[in-house]
């Protein structure tokens, strides 16, 4: 039986690391609808990592999972959309959250994905709304957000400024 999920493209120069034992990773994922704005969901208020702020779709890598399965599932649990491509590496971050479980890395990437991109699935136990961010909407992101910890926003920022992966029209 085949998985289309794991049927995803993967740009040539894209970076995907490999990690290390003992090494906490996550992944996001920044999705871009036809007009360029980029998806953000709203984490509940009742979230013990980054409550009531804006987050990407995104996820810790589960023991044996890589990080391109990672980004699929994720990308389904949360929006109920299918990973199709990987465009390009946004960034490697390092972070520590208030939650006790120390150092992750995390790996987030420009992607395009498959599905009603009008009507995504939010999980509604982990997140309260979702939006669609253009460059006008970026101040939005920092809601909630102490400064210097605006990842979120200067990720999406990054993927609305230099977009030579700009989604191909119809």
């Amino acid at each position: 039986m085949s998985d289309d999920r794991h049927r995803v493209t993967v740009n040539d120069d894209v970076e995907i690391p490999a990690p290390a034992d003992g090494e906490v990773w996550a992944v996001g994922a920044v999705i871009l609808n036809r007009n360029g704005h980029a998806f953000a969901q709203k984490r509940s208020p009742d979230r013990r990592l980054f409550p009531d702020c804006w987050d990407i779709v995104g996820g810790h890598v589960e023991p044996g999972e890589s990080l391109l399965d990672t980004l699929a599932r994720e990308v389904e649990e949360e929006t109920g959309w299918r990973l199709r491509r990987v465009r390009r590496l946004l960034g490697i971050t390092n972070w520590t959250g208030d939650d006790g479980a120390g150092m992750r890395h995390e790996a987030d990437y420009l992607t395009e994905v498959d599905g009603d991109l009008d009507h995504p699935i939010l999980e509604r136990s982990k997140h309260t709304a979702y939006d669609w961010f253009g460059p006008n909407d970026l101040p939005r992101l920092k809601e909630n957000r102490a400064p210097g910890e605006y990842l979120i926003h200067d990720l999406i920022a990054k993927a609305l400024q230099d977009r030579p992966d700009r989604p191909e029209m119809a």
